[in-house]
């Protein structure tokens, strides 16, 4: 602790002008306070049964802009550790970051992420363009490689309003490796121990221009397909009253879906799997 700690003064490392990047500030002052420090000797492995695990998560766009979701259910190992996480939030006014893989990793990685974004509007006057947000994230993960490797993975999937790109393309989809890599995704991707089956389902139900109900009634299917196929993922739970997250961005700004919507939500797409048990058929 310095001395100006001691007698409530900044200390220096906050006066002296450097990086926009709130994390490369922590790098060099507190590393300790990063997520993504390696918390085990090397070769030692986490145990996978230790740690809750998040699951399936999605996104597509759709004529308004982007819908992200995400199922609710956190594993360890072959228990259930929780039925009502959130996987879906807000990255800022007009970004949203979903995530898949060791929780409480991606639960800290997120809320620095938040910070990340805030700190470089401030310190620049203007907001990162949506292709340097993916980047940045990117940034993050890479640090996050030593971890990885012992196997406490995050795999986030970044969704965002690009009010810059071409009338139609607004909503635009990022999903990232171990190593850090950025990939844009066109149309639809799904992240996450059952995003074979969501992605299974999303090429089937996906269509430019949808709505936003049907957008949202399209996610939950694939989210239904996921959970039928994978037992780590949850489907909606009606008898709990626990359904899964949507949210969407568009040139208003990010909205999650009330309770009150993902729940008539979710009682249709129940209703329809009761006259077809493996879904719709794809659309015309």
């Amino acid at each position: 602790m310095t001395s100006s700690e001691h007698d409530g003064r900044l200390g220096e490392e906050f006066l002296t002008p450097g990086s926009s990047s709130f994390t490369e500030f922590l790098t060099a002052h507190r590393p300790g306070l990063l997520p993504m420090r390696r918390p085990f000797p090397d070769g030692v492995r986490a145990a996978p049964d230790r740690f809750p695990h998040g699951t399936t998560v999605l996104a597509l766009t759709y004529r308004d802009g982007v819908l992200i979701a995400g199922d609710r259910r956190a594993t360890m190992g072959n228990l259930i550790a929780q039925r009502d996480l959130e996987k879906v939030h807000p990255a800022d006014d007009y970004t949203a970051v979903a995530f898949a893989g060791t929780v409480g990793l991606a639960l800290d990685m997120v809320k620095l992420y938040q910070v990340e974004l805030k700190h470089f509007e401030k310190i620049e006057g203007i907001p990162m363009t949506l292709k340097a947000k993916a980047n940045r994230l990117a940034g993050m993960i890479r640090q996050n490689l030593g971890q990885a490797m012992q196997g406490l993975a995050v795999v986030p999937l970044l969704a965002g309003y690009d009010a810059k790109a071409p009338e139609g393309a607004r909503g635009r989809i990022f999903d990232f490796e171990i190593t850090g890599g950025p990939y844009e995704k066109y149309d639809f991707h799904a992240e996450g121990s059952g995003s074979p089956y969501a992605r299974g389902a999303l090429k089937k139900l996906f269509r430019a221009g949808m709505s936003r109900h049907e957008a949202a009634l399209a996610a939950l299917h694939a989210l239904y397909d996921a959970a039928d196929d994978d037992s780590a993922t949850g489907g909606p739970d009606l008898n709990r009253r626990i359904f899964p997250t949507v949210s969407v961005i568009t040139e208003d700004g990010f909205e999650r879906l009330p309770e009150s919507e993902t729940g008539e939500l979710s009682r249709e797409m129940v209703a329809q799997r009761l006259g077809r048990p493996d879904g719709p058929n794809a659309m015309p």
